[in-house]
């Protein structure tokens, strides 16, 4: 090898002839397979590592965001409930909220327990609600499987989830029958109220805890149903930043005109939410370590590469290769595999996360079992939403895990008296 291409003033740091270098110990020869298998896994670790963190985080993302947005398209932003009295001027109360500058739609709303049965029976939460409001509503309104809410407020049909349906084997049309604990009066005190209702529409959300659980009423039947006073049990208020909702309680509070008890989406769902925000950072912490154990696996692989190398690299240095030339080499070998298996890792893990559903899929007809159940993760869909910003940090990190793998490794081959590893290798 010509001395004046290794390192001559013409040839500066990262030189054509380091990369050549770093490029044939990355092929190694048979009687140096064992440091090939190693470099081999140091890839194959780093590429699952970054691919298992993207997936995980994109996950975790798409849950939270699911969650959020069929909560908050599902349930009021604000409830306002009553103190003192009864809610039995909630039309001039949701009028007056109404027009606060920001807020999209008030719900007047008449919750209560009830027991739904056909050929089987389950327990339910019937919403009272005007078919004007429910219309408004995307997550009901635009997810009618069978039916229609024409008509919602004429008649005396319900409208229920496709969890419920499925559960009691009903059809729109069909009818189903409800007890309330609360009924009528009776000499005998206090009897049960049992009416039959048509499902007029059958819809579903992608939320089994929605879709298996509550059952919509028009609002006049509703506070017959539960002998309401001609009351509501609550006004629900949804606003057109649920993320600012500090800024609609104060406001919401006055215009309503009268005692009210608020409770907002973040208060109601609080402990819900810290839980996977918890769970997130925990799971980003422990796959982390994968991407850390690879680049151990690198600082390995290299350490007995410059040892296989020494002869390599004393005589390299007597023919002119500076300690800087011989770091540098060593490090591009090392960073390439980082380098490598972070890419492919990435765009491995932007695959899986643009087809999470079928990959899940897939895997549940492989285990024969259901991966992630709605019953017990509230989602019908696996989602995935892929952070931008959090996907570099997990790039970043796999890339400065592995360059600071090849700086000990390096540092070592450079310090190498070229006249002891040569009498040794003698």
């Amino acid at each position: 090898m010509d001395e004046t291409v290794m390192d001559s003033p013409q040839a500066g740091p990262f030189a054509p002839f380091e990369w050549m270098l770093a490029a044939r110990y990355l092929r190694a020869r048979r009687k140096e397979g064992f440091v090939s298998v190693i470099a081999g896994f140091s890839f194959l670790g780093i590429l699952l590592g970054v691919a298992t963190l993207i997936i995980v985080m994109a996950v975790m993302n798409g849950f939270r965001t699911e969650l959020l947005g069929k909560i908050l398209g599902f349930n009021g932003h604000i409830v306002a409930q009553p103190l003192e009295t009864p809610l039995t001027d909630w039309k001039d109360v949701a009028e007056r909220i109404g027009q606060v500058q920001g807020v999209r739609l008030v719900v007047p709303v008449v919750d209560g327990p009830a027991l739904a049965s056909s050929s089987n029976a389950s327990g339910v939460l019937v919403r009272g609600i005007r078919a004007a409001d429910l219309i408004q509503l995307p997550s009901i309104a635009n997810d009618i499987k069978e039916g229609s809410l024409e008509h919602f407020d004429e008649g005396q049909g319900v409208a229920i989830g496709q969890g419920l349906a499925d559960q009691l084997s009903v059809h729109a049309g069909e009818n189903i029958t409800l007890v309330a604990q609360r009924g009528a009066v009776t000499p005998m005190g206090m009897m049960p109220r049992v009416k039959k209702y048509r499902v007029a529409a059958v819809f579903e959300i992608g939320m089994s805890e929605y879709d298996a659980g509550v059952i919509f009423m028009p609002l006049a039947e509703a506070q017959a149903f539960f002998n309401r006073n001609q009351d509501v049990t609550a006004i629900e208020v949804f606003t057109a930043n649920p993320d600012r909702i500090d800024l609609f309680r104060k406001t919401v509070a006055e215009a309503a005109g009268r005692p009210i008890f608020l409770v907002d989406w973040r208060q109601r769902n609080t402990t819900f939410f810290n839980a996977l925000e918890v769970q997130r950072n925990v799971m980003f912490l422990i796959l982390s370590l994968i991407v850390l154990v690879a680049a151990l696996n690198i600082v390995s692989g290299l350490i007995m590469l410059v040892t296989d190398k020494g002869s390599d690299i004393a005589i390299l240095r007597t023919m002119g290769a500076s300690q800087g030339a011989i770091m540098r080499t060593f490090m591009i070998t090392g960073a390439s595999i980082g380098v490598a298996g972070t890419l492919v890792g990435f765009c491995f893990g932007l695959l899986v996360c643009r087809n999470i559903e079928a990959v899940r899929q897939l895997m549940s007809w492989l285990t024969r079992t259901e991966l992630f159940p709605p019953k017990l993760y509230f989602l019908s869909k696996l989602p995935a939403e892929i952070d931008p910003v959090e996907s570099a940090a997990v790039v970043t990190m796999a890339l400065t895990l592995s360059f600071l793998a090849t700086l000990y490794p390096s540092w070592r081959a450079a310090r190498l008296d070229p006249v002891e590893a040569l009498r040794q290798r003698g």
